[in-house]
Parts: structure tokens; C-alpha cells; sequence
């Protein structure tokens, strides 16, 4: 098996859903960021683009995007769809296709805009067909689970998994205050300046990373589901646009080519659970993850964890004491954001700056999508 290499990449600002990327489709959003990593590096050989989209229009959308980016039409492109894992999936598809020779490098990542999704109904022909308003009815979520379909159910898998495991919104509130205050001096820090771009005019911030965030202002907020007791809009991430991307190749062409790659692709795992109770697959890859790789929790240091909601910080948290500074360094996605398809892109870019900076060896990055999926990666510095 050859091995892979991720030489690096990039990932646009992060905007907040209808604000500063508001006119700007999927594809072209995407499109931009892609020119600025392929501006870096130069890449004339590419052996395709894999890349993830949860709330788009569909249609292979990544190749739409790579036409859009001027890229040669030679060139083939895939779209995946594991909603929240997407954009990590691609990352391990593209891996595992360097890794048996079917290629020798590949853009992988994912892009998304719930600000220009388009509008989504059922036909008149589906049972389902009524529940949304008939003919003038549509819906946002996809279907993710059999029986009724529910546009809250990622809503209603955090409220179930902090009503099981008995998580109160005093034990997330710390999390979302630090993620915030991570995010905040990262960015004065500047530490992520030579892998995020400006991709359009004025466009040039992380619009969710919140100046000040307290207790005080997290205990007033209501719950977001009527009967609900934990989940507040202050704990579950916004809904976003953004895009991020990573060149991999194999050993052999960054041999060839001269390239000092940043970080080895060591292997994946996913794992499937509860629908009803989605965050936990997080914590559940990762643990499949490590037993794969005869690794314990202590080996790894660095860990990015998507956190669409804080209670997955509890989760991490409570499995692994004590590694609470190796986690989400730099924040994560409560203050971020969480635009589906590209959020396996930003916190494997992440992990791979949070490598560079903690001079460690092993990072893992982990999801958990829609449905009951989770998706992990262990990648080790260079």
C-alpha cells in the first residue's frame, strides 16, 4: 500500500447563514477557494476532486464547482453526501484511492451554503406529500430516520443524548465559553492566517467567534424545542457557509515532485448508532479509531472534534478525563460554525496546524453526521 501524504490547503472565512455570503452559491463559494489552493501550489495533474455538500442542489455539485473554478474539463470530481461527515468522508475516499494506486493526488474537502440552499419538496405522489403543505409546502432537513420526518432531528438526537446521559446546560455552558475564547485569541494570534483566504470583498472574518460569551448571557437563553430542557442556540452551532480543501498524494509523487508534505494519512474508521441519538457517534469513532490502531486515548495529541452541539464536549469529555488541553485547541465549531459539507475539511486543516504548534505526533478528527453516522480520521505529523 502506498502511502499518503496531506501537503496542506485552505478553507475560506466562515460566514453565518443569509450575512456575508448570502448571494454567493455553493458552487462559487467553492469554486473561489479552490483557485487559492491551487494558486499555492501549482497543480497541473490532478487525478480528480472529491468533495462533500450536504444542502445543495445535487447534480454532482463538486464538478460544477470545478468547472466554475476554470479548471481543465479533463479533470473528474465526485460528490458526497454524509451530510455533517462529508467533507471528512472525502477526505478518507480520496486517501484510500492513493493509498491502492488508483491515484496519485487529489483535492478532497467540502463546501457549503445554507444560505443559497434551495428549497426542497416532496412529490405529489409521496406520502409524505401532505405534511409539507402540498404544492406550495417544502422542507429543509433531509429525511434521516424511518417514520415521521422531522426537521429538528439533529435538534431532538442532542436534546435525547443530554436527557440519557443526564447533561445539564451548567455542564455545557464552560464549552461554549472556551470554544469561543479559543477561537478569539487564535485569531489574534493570527495562527491560522497562512490557511484561511478571503475569497470575496469584505469577506474576510469567522463571523461566529462571539467578542464576549458568559454564563450569565448562556442561562438566559430558551430552549430551541418547545418541550426542551438542554439544547439552546447558544450550546448547538449556527447554520453556515464556508468551503475547505487539502491536497493529498502519495509518497512517491511528493518524492518526485520535490513536496514537503505536512502530516501522513495514517487511516479512517465510522461507525453507525442511534439516529435518535447522532452526537454520540463522535466519541464512538473515535473509540473504534484508536482500537483499529492499537492506540490508546494518551497517544493522541491533538483531537478535533466537530462540536455541532456542546454536548458532544461533554461526551469527549467525560471518555477521555484529562485531555481536555489537547482538545479543539484552537475551538471549534460553536464558535466557528458548522457548514455541513466543508466541516470535515476545516477541522482536519485544523488538526494539522494544532500538529505544527504542539509539536505532537498523532491527531485524530472526528464527526457525527445526520442519521447516526460517525466518521474518524488519524492523521500523524511529518
Amino acid at each position: 500500500m502506498e502511502k499518503v501524504y496531506i501537503l496542506g490547503g485552505g478553507r475560506s472565512y466562515i460566514g453565518i447563514e443569509n450575512s456575508m455570503y448570502r448571494h454567493m452559491p455553493a458552487e462559487i463559494l467553492g469554486a473561489e477557494t479552490l483557485k487559492k489552493i491551487i494558486g499555492l501550489y501549482c497543480i497541473e495533474d490532478l487525478d480528480g476532486i472529491i468533495a462533500g455538500n450536504g444542502v445543495g442542489a445535487g447534480g454532482n455539485i463538486t464538478r460544477l464547482m470545478m468547472l466554475e473554478a476554470g479548471m481543465p474539463e479533463s479533470i473528474p470530481a465526485v460528490t458526497v453526501d454524509l451530510q455533517c461527515g462529508s467533507g471528512l468522508e472525502s477526505i478518507g475516499i480520496a486517501a484510500s484511492k492513493i493509498a491502492c494506486g488508483m491515484g496519485s493526488i487529489y483535492i478532497a474537502g467540502g463546501f457549503e451554503s445554507s444560505s443559497t440552499a434551495p428549497r426542497r419538496g416532496y412529490h405529489v405522489n409521496h406520502p409524505d406529500y401532505w405534511q409539507f403543505g402540498g404544492e406550495n409546502g417544502w422542507y429543509h432537513a433531509a429525511k434521516f430516520s424511518p417514520g415521521r420526518h422531522k426537521e429538528t432531528a439533529m435538534l431532538e438526537g442532542a436534546e435525547n443524548t443530554a436527557k440519557k446521559e443526564k447533561i445539564t446546560r451548567q455542564e455545557m455552558n464552560p464549552w461554549v465559553i472556551r470554544s469561543h475564547q479559543l477561537a478569539k485569541e487564535t485569531r489574534e494570534r493570527g495562527i491560522l492566517r497562512d490557511i484561511v483566504f478571503a475569497v470575496a470583498k469584505g469577506c474576510d472574518k469567522d463571523e461566529g467567534i462571539r467578542e464576549r460569551m458568559s454564563e450569565r448571557f448562556l442561562d438566559r437563553l430558551p430552549c430551541v424545542l418547545p418541550e426542551g430542557r438542554a439544547i439552546t442556540a447558544g450550546n448547538a452551532c449556527l447554520t453556515n457557509d464556508g468551503a475547505a480543501f487539502l491536497v493529498l498524494c502519495s509518497g512517491k509523487y511528493a518524492r518526485e515532485h520535490g513536496l514537503k508534505p505536512k502530516a501522513e494519512f495514517i487511516g479512517m474508521a465510522e461507525t453507525g448508532g442511534n439516529p435518535s441519538e447522532s452526537p454520540r457517534t463522535a466519541i464512538m469513532a473515535i473509540e473504534k479509531l484508536l482500537c483499529r490502531y492499537h492506540l490508546a486515548a494518551e497517544d493522541i495529541d491533538i483531537f478535533e472534534c466537530n462540536e455541532a452541539f456542546a454536548v458532544i464536549d461533554v461526551l469527549f469529555a467525560r471518555a477521555f478525563p484529562n485531555l481536555a488541553e489537547r482538545y479543539n485547541i484552537f475551538g471549534g465549531a460553536l464558535a466557528y460554525g458548522h457548514p455541513y459539507g466543508a466541516s470535515g475539511g476545516i477541522i482536519t486543516l485544523h488538526a494539522v496546524k494544532a500538529l505544527e504548534k504542539a509539536g505532537g505526533r498523532f491527531a485524530v478528527c472526528s464527526i457525527a453526521a445526520a442519521g447516526g453516522v460517525g466518521t474518524a480520521i488519524l492523521i500523524q505529523s511529518c
